[in-house]
Formats: C-alpha cells, structure tokens, sequence
C-alpha cells in the first residue's frame, strides 16, 4: 500500500503557514489507520499494512458491501496481523479495507441499576437510551495491588441456612459455584440477588441460552432484585469476542461501583463458558492446544479476571462475587474446574443426585469449602458447625448399607444419632426460592437439630483480624 494514515481534520484551512500548526493539529478529532485483508483461515483473518501502530486486543472494523464486520487483533507477526472477527466472514472480499478503531470503554453511573446492557454498555433492554456516566472504565484492568486491600470483612448474610451456616460468605470473598447443567445454578443466583445484604448486584450472564435469558430476569431475579442490579449480558449465539467482553465488562462496571464506596455483589455465570470463549480466541490466534483443547491463554485470563474482584482499597468497598463453573460431565476435576478452585476463596458443589431427591439448592455441604472459616463464625457457632459436620459425615458413609437395610442398629452410637436425625438434616438444608432465613434464626433451627441451646446472638466477627480501616 503507498497510503494507510489519514488525518481527519475536520475544517482544516486549506493553507496554513508554520505559526498555526500547533493550533490546527490541536483541531485534529482523530487518527484514522487502515490495512486491507489479505486472507481467510477458518474463524482467522490475515490483514497487511497496519505498520507499527497496532497493538493486541485494538478494535479494526473491516468494510464488507452489506455491513461492515467489527473484529480485534489477537496475533502479529512483522507486518501481518491476526484479527479474529466478531461475526460470520460472510461476504469478505480480499484487499478489503480494515480501519482501526476505537477501543471501548464503559461509563458506568447510578442510572444503570435496573438495566441490561452488553458487553460494550449498549442497552439491551428496549428501555430507551442508557445515561453516561463521565469517568472511563476500560474493560481491561488490573487488580488492586495485593498488600494495599482490605481484609476480608464481616460474614455477608445471603439469606440461604445452608450458606450462612456451613459455607459462609464474607465481604470481599470470591466463592465458585460447580455443577453441572440443569443443577439449579442460576436459581441459586436468583436467590441471592434477591436476599443478600450488598448495595449494588452486577449479573454477568456469559453465553446463557436466549430463552433462559427473559426467565431468569423476570422469573428467578424478579422486579425486586432488578431494582438494584445491573445485568450484563452476551447470549450463546454471540461471537467468541463478545462473550470475553461481557465478562471483562461485568467486573468493570462492579469495579466503578466498589470506587463509589459501595458494597457490590458480582454474579458471574458462567466461568466456563468465559474459557469456550478465549479458547477459541487462542486457537484462532494460533496456540497451541494443551489439557482437554484449552489454550495457554485461558489459564492466563482467568486469574486476570477473577483477581479483580474482592476487598477494596482505602475508602473504596468492596466486591464480594459469586463465579459459577459449569463442570463438563459431572468432573470436578477438569482443567477449569481445577484452576477456578484454586483461585477463588471457596466452592460450593451442586450435586445433581441431591436435586433428584428432591433436596433443592442441591448444594453438597461436605464438598463445599469457605475459606473464611472459621474466622467468621463465632466458637459457639463452629461447635454446632462441627457437630453438624461429623453427623452428617457418619451417615454418608453408611449411606448404601442404610438404604440396603444392612445396617444393624447400635453397631456404631454416632451412625445411630445420624440416621435418627437426617430427615430434619434434609429439611433445614433445603430451602424454597422465596424464603428467605436470618443467619441467627438458621444457627437457632441447627442447634435445635442437635438438641443444643443456640449460640448466643452477636454480630459477625471480620474474616481477618481486626481493620483499622473504615467499613
């Protein structure tokens, strides 16, 4: 190509002498940049002529006869540049002219709560137009540096028994949720957006069925839970590209709402389909395929990701989030699944054999681990955890000679007590979608299970030791 700059100038004089200069080019509104398409390979374009102002993840709109086709830049190599387009390569034509453009940016304010947007802040909703706020938020950002955030803080009550007792969350936790498809996971978000005590809820819904989408927002989130959530949304049938920037978008917006000082709430369902998403991103982009056809970048986005959230810094809030892992085939020991749980701060397991038995959340409460303990439960309440635990440990291991009648009464005391108490066991850790339990109330229900006096009533005790910090 001889020309690939253009200065768009706007009502630039036609002659202009050496002393306007600096005031002309202060007029300049922006630098277009172009190259054309040199090639198609599968889900990768070829494009020549950007020179050395392109950098990984620019934003290039490639010109087609019917629409232009937006795409980002995944790769270089010298002159040739990898874009991966966001949409079908329909129509495409060789030597097509690919612009650069803009990269998005966000800006988030109060008037979002109660709107859907996708991931570049357009709305989604048939709402009318989305107001501005004036400070950019960019899609890509670090985490806080890790000696300057808070400790985690109180124990947050979700409003779930089965939560606030065996598997508390926190302020400023990360906690995963893994299950497998149809296993109540976005009941279960529902059910928190609707009970759990923060001032703002950020929903991502990443690569969620289109018919699932209108459900959940009006069925399991409801009027009363949209009224303080802002949900962000790219449905299955969108791009590789697009569903990435749902989830960079998602903790974004959560992030300009902790900069507020508010205490957010982020909802991310779900992980997994976040590393479809870059994996098809990397393959296109040329890396090589490792554990179950997941490129090397997954492993590297997702810590990027899930680090944003969490304590703030100073005066900010902080993030408490909720990521949910779809576990493929039940394996809880698959790439992601493995490399989530050793990110986050805690895992809940959905058990799909527990919701067939009519037990819903189906949550598994001897797999599913909260690293805030035991910190932020008070000594009495760990006594009746504990005493929980071991009771309900006895009688799974003895769970098929029970069903079998191969038990004998009084081979084993503790076994005894088990069975004796596991249909009031069953009862207290499920729980309907609209019913919502204090913490104090549910520690009452599990001492009265165990035939102790309740713990006495007292507020929750920070996660970490004490800060000096302003909540």
């Amino acid at each position: 190509m001889t020309a690939s700059l253009v200065l768009d100038a706007g009502p630039l004089a036609s002659s202009l002498s050496l002393a306007d200069l600096p005031q002309q080019f202060a007029r300049l509104r922006r630098i277009r940049q172009w190259g054309r398409l040199d090639g198609v390979r599968g889900a990768a374009l070829s494009v020549s002529g950007l020179g050395r102002a392109v950098a990984l993840g620019d934003r290039v709109v490639i010109e087609r006869h019917d629409e232009d086709l937006p795409g980002e830049v995944v790769a270089f190599a010298e002159d040739n540049v990898t874009v991966m387009p966001e949409g079908r390569s329909d129509g495409l034509v060789p030597g097509a002219r690919v612009t650069l453009a803009e990269s998005p940016v966000l800006y988030p304010c109060f008037a979002w709560l109660g709107r859907v947007v996708d991931g570049l802040g357009h709305p989604v909703d048939d709402r009318g137009p989305l107001p501005q706020g004036i400070h950019p938020m960019p899609l890509r950002r670090a985490a806080p540096a890790a000696f300057r955030r808070h400790l985690m803080g109180q124990r947050l009550e979700t409003g779930l028994r089965v939560l606030d007792t065996f598997v508390p969350l926190c302020r400023g936790q990360r906690l995963g949720v893994f299950a497998a498809s149809g296993v109540g996971k976005s009941t279960l978000m529902g059910m928190l957006a609707r009970f759990v005590a923060a001032d703002v809820i950020v929903v991502g819904l990443i690569g969620e069925r289109g018919r699932e989408l209108r459900e959940f927002l009006d069925v399991i989130l409801g009027e009363e839970g949209l009224r303080r959530t802002v949900v962000v949304v790219a449905t299955s049938d969108q791009p590789a590209l697009a569903r990435r920037r749902a989830a960079q978008a998602t903790l974004s917006v959560a992030e300009w709402f902790r900069d507020q000082g508010k205490q957010v709430l982020c909802l991310l369902d779900s992980v997994t389909r976040l590393a479809h998403a870059q994996r098809e991103i990397g393959l296109a982009a040329g890396e090589p395929a490792t554990a179950r056809s997941y490129t090397p970048s997954v492993f590297a986005e997702l810590p990027a990701l899930l680090e944003r959230a969490g304590p703030g810094v100073g005066e900010q809030g902080d993030i408490t989030a909720i990521f949910t892992v779809l576990v493929d085939g039940d394996d809880h020991d698959e790439p992601v699944a493995d490399a989530v749980r050793g990110i986050l701060d805690g895992h809940l397991v959905l058990d799909r054999r527990i919701g067939e038995r009519g037990r819903w959340p189906a949550i598994d409460v001897l797999r599913s681990v909260s690293r805030a303990l035991p910190r932020c439960h008070s000594d009495a309440e760990n006594g009746l955890l504990a005493e929980a635990r071991r009771l309900l440990d006895a009688y799974e291991r003895m769970a098929e000679m029970i069903r079998l009648g191969a038990y004998r009464a009084g081979s084993d005391p503790m076994v005894d007590v088990a069975i004796e108490k596991h249909p009031t066991f069953e009862a207290f850790l499920g729980q309907k979608t609209d019913e919502r339990m204090p913490a104090g109330d549910a520690f009452a229900a599990l001492a009265r299970i165990l035939d102790r006096a309740g713990p006495p009533t007292q507020p929750a005790q920070p996660a970490g030791q004490a800060v000096a910090h302003a909540r």
